[in-house]
């Protein structure tokens, strides 16, 4: 039976706060600002533009095949929502103190910079959408039953990824009007909303594995 209207906007609210906070478009300025140095404008928005769709692409594979990535591999939806919270939680507490916040080394940005097109490595991949955000749309991939679902989630993705594409072009702009402290505002409050995601991975991913276990010793009985 398909979905009421209400239910996917609800589905859709839901998917787009586990994406945003993950991806995290708002602190990424400073490091785009720093790798793109000697870019024009419009160069940089060219980039930009190619690595919010390098992004979007890795996210819609990774929900596709994540199921068939949990199986190839057999580890079962416990494991991977315990070991993404773990991963996840550490990127969320580096966003909670905003002067630890996760920036390449020396050696990857005297790469970065020495590369004519850097819009898929390290844009799209690691930044906008790195292992956090792989492990998220493989836990999603795993509650998509209907069509709508798969829609729903790919509707967040693209949302996450526009809001990134606006985010990089007005980096400049950003930084200017927000300054330091603005700028660590934002990455706190995703770095709050990252945690939370991160501890309710944990907590399903224990519960789970229980629930799992005493049902075998039960069997075993």
């Amino acid at each position: 039976m398909p979905e009421q209207p209400a239910e996917l906007l609800d589905q859709l609210l839901l998917a787009f706060l586990a994406i945003l906070p993950v991806v995290n478009p708002f602190a990424k300025p400073p490091i785009f600002l720093s790798i793109t140095e000697g870019l024009t404008p419009e160069e940089r928005k060219r980039q930009a533009f190619k690595a919010c769709v390098y992004a979007f692409v890795i996210l819609i594979v990774s929900l596709a095949s994540g199921t068939l990535i949990l199986e190839f591999f057999s580890i079962s939806l416990p494991a991977l929502q315990i070991a993404g919270g773990m991963l996840i939680a550490r990127t969320a507490f580096d966003m909670l103190r905003p002067q630890r916040e996760h920036h390449q080394t020396e050696a990857e940005e005297k790469e970065s910079r020495g590369k004519e097109d850097i819009s898929f490595v390290p844009l799209a991949l690691p930044l906008l959408s790195g292992p956090g955000s792989i492990a998220v749309m493989i836990n999603l991939s795993t509650h998509t039953e209907l069509w709508a679902d798969w829609l729903v989630i790919g509707v967040a993705s693209l949302g996450v990824c526009v809001i990134s594409y606006v985010v990089l072009i007005e980096s400049v702009r950003l930084t200017t009007i927000l300054g330091v402290n603005g700028m660590n505002a934002l990455s706190k409050l995703m770095g709050f909303l990252l945690l939370s995601l991160a501890v309710q991975f944990i907590i399903n991913g224990v519960s789970a594995a229980f629930t799992t276990l005493a049902h075998n010793l039960h069997a075993s009985v």
